[in-house]
């Protein structure tokens, strides 16, 4: 028995992290759109309906398969400022990434977002945006998530009046059921539209006017002012020299399946290790979410993750051996080091570096910065969309009158440059958000992905096990209870490191949890259900019925829509 049943059509299917998002690119799906414009649009308004974990400015990774079986990425992550010192944060922070514009990155989703719509949509900028505007302009009303959310870090947005303006109406937290109102970004996006319809007919030259309103033009020039106001680094030059490159998606075989994934500028590779390290432990005979299962998949996500922590960081910059680390001998030898009795307790050392002596965080697990969401959309014509938009507003201040915060994604560099992931001028952070797809054995495809950061690829791994090893539904893979490793730092500043610390969900049963901590991990228990877990969503379609059945996650406000 789930909450929701996964919802199944014949033609089309969207999912989304917010209900309004995905009727937002439903409408566009029924109006004629393709996968990609629906996406888009949902993506958009998730910026709108989300502002806690999604900004507009921020970012946008974006999956996108054609029916043809194209498929591409479009890394919607913004870069660090030409003028930025490379030393900044370790010589004048203490070595941290403090709050505000000092952690902006170039915004990436407008390009990102624009991008897509210029290679595979069929519509306009004015058209897939229409419903972020109207939701913006004129309100949602404020679920439970986005009032505790804001209530948890109202002392940060009361740092900025800006801030202030847009997440404390009338000076407080807004209740559940109050209307949520953003004048200002309507008008931001708005603008873009109309500079997209001022540009006639051709739908070409309307995205690129949209574009330049952004990265050129009104807009560009008020994001730099306040930064040169707050003293940042971003410039006109940054904006305007910026495009979401298109890169090389990693793919790799499961069972028949293919698993597509972006690079290692996020963590994506990460989950093909874990899946592949996964395959060869063994996990046949397991029964689900018991202890020897979850132990093993636990131990196999803390050796991806260890390697994500020593190799990953933008591949422009840093050599990141992806191929070596998903190819079968070594595989092999980093799941020698799983025991069925004993869990690693902390980060597992690497295969060929030296070992990195990590200290130990507080007591509680760190303060789970708000970012992220997360849209997939398969359309009649089989073309699939994943994407994963995010950036959240509390720690980076809102530019006055535009209602949007710049990419705080700043926040994912190491402050030190010597590390894979560290900052220096034109390199990206390393991404926690990170869209994925799996085609399937039957020619079917699966677009999933959720929010999450550090618990993403964890969330996304046994929702992925749970259909296609368990054999659940969607929705039933979705629900089911989740755990989530913290046995390694944080890729969020300040990096908190947890060793051996595993929080489960209440629903997975204390002798269950007892055997797990005799392994040597060390339970935190989490509720029954908690946002903390993910937010999974994912379609799944079917050549041999010619159903596609769609799954969204009760643990969030997140809905599925398909006809």
């Amino acid at each position: 028995m789930t909450h929701r049943p996964t919802i199944y059509g014949t033609r089309h299917a969207i999912s989304a992290g917010h209900y309004l998002a995905a009727s937002a690119g439903f409408s566009i799906l029924e109006a004629g759109g393709n996968a990609v414009d629906a996406g888009v649009a949902a993506g958009i308004a998730l910026g709108v309906l989300q502002p806690d974990l999604v900004n507009f400015g921020g970012g946008a990774p974006i999956l996108i398969r054609l029916a043809d079986g194209t498929t591409e990425s479009i890394a919607g992550l913004g870069w660090w400022p030409k003028t930025i010192p490379p030393d900044l944060f370790m010589r004048a922070h203490g070595g941290k990434i403090p709050d505000g514009v000092l952690r902006t990155v170039v915004p990436a989703a407008p390009d990102a977002w624009i991008t897509a719509l210029r290679r595979h949509g069929t519509m306009r900028f004015a058209d897939v945006a229409a419903s972020a505007i109207r939701f913006a302009a004129e309100g949602f009303s404020v679920y439970p998530l986005l009032e505790r959310s804001i209530g948890a870090h109202e002392a940060e947005y009361r740092r900025w009046a800006s801030n202030t303006a847009v997440f404390l109406p009338n000076g407080r937290v807004p209740k559940a059921g109050e209307k949520f109102v953003q004048t200002d970004l309507a008008r931001t996006i708005q603008f873009m539209a109309d500079q997209d319809r001022t540009a006639g007919a051709d739908r070409m030259a309307g995205l690129d006017a949209a574009h330049h309103a952004f990265y050129r033009g009104d807009i560009a020039r008020a994001i730099v002012r306040f930064q040169e106001q707050e003293g940042g680094y971003l410039s006109m030059d940054d904006l305007a020299g910026y495009s979401s490159a298109i890169e090389p998606v990693v793919r790799r075989s499961w069972r028949g399946h293919e698993l597509v994934t972006c690079g290692a500028w996020c963590q994506g590779p990460a989950l093909q290790q874990a899946l592949a390290l996964v395959e060869h432990v063994g996990i046949d005979g397991l029964a689900h979410n018991s202890a020897d299962y979850l132990h093993r998949i636990v131990e196999c996500l803390n050796l991806a993750l260890a390697d994500r922590e020593y190799y990953f960081g933008d591949p422009r910059f840093t050599d990141v051996p992806v191929d070596w680390l998903l190819d079968p001998a070594t595989i092999a030898r980093r799941a020698g080091a799983v025991r069925d009795d004993r869990a690693f307790g902390q980060m597992p050392a690497p295969l060929d570096l030296p070992d990195r002596g990590l200290a130990a965080s507080g007591a509680d697990l760190p303060r789970v910065e708000a970012d992220t969401s997360y849209c997939c959309v398969v359309d009649r014509w089989g073309n699939a969309f994943s994407a994963t938009p995010s950036d959240g507003s509390g720690n980076v201040p809102v530019v006055p009158g535009l209602g949007i915060t710049p990419s705080g994604r700043g926040s994912q560099s190491r402050p030190d440059p010597r590390h894979p992931a560290g900052v220096a001028p034109g390199k990206r952070p390393r991404l926690t958000p990170n869209p994925a797809l799996l085609v399937t054995d039957k020619g079917g495809v699966m677009p999933f992905g959720t929010p999450g950061g550090d618990v993403q690829i964890q969330a996304m791994l046994q929702v992925l096990l749970n259909v296609m090893h368990f054999g659940m539904d969607p929705q039933s893979a979705i629900e089911a209870p989740r755990v989530a490793s913290y046995s390694f730092p944080s890729s969020f500043a300040p990096f908190e490191y947890f060793p051996g610390r595993l929080a489960v969900e209440a629903r997975i049963d204390k002798a269950t949890r007892d055997e797990l901590a005799a392994r040597g991990h060390t339970i935190q228990d989490w509720p029954e259900w908690t946002w903390l877990a993910g937010s999974v969503e994912a379609i799944l379609t079917d050549p041999e019925t010619g159903l596609i059945g769609g799954g969204a996650d009760p643990r969030r406000p997140a809905y599925a829509i398909a006809i």
